[in-house]
């Protein structure tokens, strides 16, 4: 097996490093190691890479026996993965897209999702695992990311001030650790940020209330973090037509039933997860 180093100086030949895509390639063996052991990757499980570049964690991914799916958007990391990884392909071992991880579909029998993921799509990648989990239920087990400290302190909420919409309405869904801080010296070349591995592992709690409502509720509510409930959500979210039934006439009425809850007085950071749940289910009876 080849190090990670070796891989990434092996992609030099096709091409610099693009840095405009977040490539931030993991120069750590040890740490890619750790990152396929906390998704507890096996010979059974079918993995979804997004944004292999080099190549360094694609190869451990393939020494546990799993069959790999890996989607790459720059060609020159694609030739050369296309090179390293012929034989893998070639036995069915490795499938190896060419395009954008936030537009291909998906294999539905993905199990676990390993990545050092683009930073620049952390957020809308996780909007898209969240829909992928949604429709395939039984199949997705775990996942496991690097990103940017900053954004993994935002998922978990670990302080007070990482408080907001992002990790609140990740926790509807899936319970989140925060792991290994990794330095920019782990990376080649190096990022002007520390990064953290975290993993998530979907929860499957069924909510009081639609969980849909309670996105728009936390999301226009942390719109405007510094006002009260009562003041951000007297107007009815932008898009509340997108839910059956609803419409701006009868989220106004539901939310003058609740202007006499305690809740209505907190600003969102005071909220915990069960609160947005308390208030959607409030809204709910109140428009019935």
């Amino acid at each position: 097996m080849k190090s990670a180093r070796d891989l990434i100086d092996s992609l030099r030949a096709y091409q610099p490093p693009n840095t405009d895509l977040g490539q931030h390639f993991l120069v750590d063996d040890e740490l890619l190691n750790v990152m396929v052991k906390l998704a507890e990757v096996t010979s059974q499980d079918h993995v979804l890479e997004i944004g292999p570049g080099p190549g360094t964690l694609t190869q451990v991914l393939l020494e546990t026996g799993a069959t790999v799916t890996a989607i790459e958007l720059d060609e020159g990391p694609v030739l050369h993965l296309d090179n390293v990884f012929s034989e893998q392909q070639n036995n069915g071992k490795l499938t190896l897209l060419h395009g954008d991880a936030l537009l291909e579909q998906w294999p539905e029998s993905i199990t676990k999702i390993v990545a050092n993921i683009p930073y620049q799509i952390s957020s809308p990648l996780i909007e898209k695992i969240t829909k992928f989990n949604a429709l395939n239920k039984t199949s997705l087990q775990s996942v496991v990311f690097m990103v940017q400290q900053e954004f993994a302190q935002r998922l978990t909420m670990a302080h007070p001030s990482d408080v907001g919409s992002l990790g609140m309405t990740v926790a509807l869904d899936w319970n989140v650790e925060e792991h290994h801080v990794v330095a920019p010296h782990s990376f080649s070349p190096q990022p002007a940020v520390h990064s953290q591995v975290v993993s998530l592992h979907p929860h499957q709690t069924i909510w009081p209330a639609d969980k849909r409502l309670i996105r728009m509720m936390i999301h226009q509510a942390f719109a405007e973090r510094r006002k009260k409930i009562r003041s951000t959500l007297k107007r009815a979210p932008r898009r509340i037509s997108r839910l059956k039934g609803w419409h701006a006439q009868r989220w106004k009425d539901s939310i003058s039933s609740l202007l006499d809850e305690e809740l209505m007085d907190l600003r969102p950071e005071s909220l915990q997860l069960e609160d947005w749940v308390t208030l959607a289910v409030g809204v709910e009876k109140g428009s019935n």
